[in-house]
């Protein structure tokens, strides 16, 4: 049987399964926060989205049409939820969002009624761990990331206490929890909780509450904004301590308007570098900067990988529907996401676990990495005045 021959059977078989005389195009969606108060990681998502999803269409793998609808929720998780109502029933087959945990628990609850499929492109609560058989997401769990700072900081930094500053949010109680679990796990001491309105913008007195509390370091839950913020505050206090915070803290806006104040402060987040040598990223990382002018965040790259992974899932597709999406998602086996290997467990979660990095001169970088960079820094120093004095007394 020729090729041809095999691509028209298919071609038929295809249209006569949908039901009509021709393939119709299958609508994906999209639910991000391009205005409001979590617009900063929407913007970064929405633009890894498109570029991952025209890439699909040029490669022509998925085996029928799709198309793409993206739908502003304005950072509100009940516009959110009304927004996918109305794209799945319209026929959507499947959406990626929720940007935030809020937004991503109004979403799977509306989704469920229609027996659809909801894959967060960084939506992290712990909460959403088994929340539904139709929730996958590409972001791992603050559970992962709270027990890895929890563990670094008592462990490699040797912290004894901490004061821990969170948002009265779903994303702030549930990071802040895992990080003090682990935190007194290993023997250290939680001097206090302050806790506040998700929100706030007046960090001054928080902050100092917080210091004159003495802490080794303080802990910060909340969205980038605030955590720039509050970082600001603390460090106007001449806090000798460690600051820790989250993923959250990783947008380059929110780095940008800390300015200063973010130099040294650690946090925790996927294992993801714009300077990585690994082909596929380096790749990305330049068709993004040529297409968005700039390099793609942690952000851009996790909404790329949610359009590749619903692709991959889709390319052995016998038809556009639920069980076959969620099929696919479920078979997915290691696959090579810019954001690491990408491989789902039975609650939905992703396999992927958070690294320590340190904001230096306004950029992130892998703690550990740098320590050993400042080391060997120190060590050619080193070698360089023992020459010194060598030639000296020659």
């Amino acid at each position: 049987m020729t090729r041809l021959l095999r691509t028209t059977l298919l071609a038929v078989l295809l249209a006569t399964a949908l039901g009509c005389g021709e393939v119709e195009t299958v609508q994906l969606g999209a639910i991000l926060p391009l205005t409001g108060s979590s617009a900063v990681y929407g913007e970064s998502i929405r633009n890894g989205i498109q570029m991952a999803f025209d890439e699909v269409q040029a490669q022509g793998e998925v085996p029928f049409p799709i198309a793409l609808k993206i739908v502003d929720s304005a950072s509100d998780p009940q516009i959110a939820r009304e927004a996918t109502d109305q794209l799945l029933q319209g026929g959507a087959l499947t959406i990626i969002g929720g940007v935030t945990s809020a937004e991503a628990l109004e979403m799977v609850e509306v989704a469920d009624t229609y027996g659809k499929i909801i894959l967060s492109p960084s939506a992290s609560s712990p909460s959403l761990t088994g929340v539904s058989q139709n929730f996958f997401r590409v972001f791992p769990s603050d559970f992962l990331d709270g027990a890895k700072m929890g563990n670094f900081s008592t462990q490699k930094l040797a912290q004894e206490s901490v004061v821990i500053m969170a948002a009265e949010s779903l994303y702030g109680r549930g990071s802040q929890q895992v990080f003090k679990d682990e935190f007194e796990r290993y023997g250290g001491v939680v001097l206090e909780v302050i806790e506040y309105p998700g929100g706030t913008s007046d960090f001054s007195g928080l902050s100092a509450r917080a210091v004159s509390l003495k802490p080794d370091a303080i802990y910060l839950a909340d969205f980038g904004g605030e955590v720039s913020a509050a970082v600001k505050e603390i460090r106007k206090l001449k806090f000798p301590g460690r600051i820790l915070t989250t993923h959250a803290f990783a947008s380059p806006e929110a780095l940008a308007e800390a300015g200063d104040a973010a130099e040294g402060v650690l946090l925790t987040q996927p294992r993801y570098e714009v300077d990585s040598e690994e082909p596929h990223i380096a790749s990305f990382v330049e068709r993004y900067t040529q297409a968005y002018g700039k390099a793609p965040d942690l952000y851009a790259a996790h909404g790329y990988d949610a359009m590749l992974v619903i692709a991959e899932a889709l390319k052995n597709s016998k038809r556009p529907a639920t069980n076959e999406l969620s099929k696919g998602l479920r078979g997915l086996q290691d696959f090579p996401g810019v954001t690491g290997n990408i491989q789902f467990d039975e609650k939905g979660d992703v396999q992927k676990f958070p690294r320590v990095y340190i904001v230096n001169d306004g950029q992130l970088f892998d703690y550990d990495s740098y320590v050993e960079a400042r080391r060997e820094e120190l060590r050619q120093k080193m070698r360089e005045l023992e020459g010194q004095s060598r030639a000296s007394r020659n």
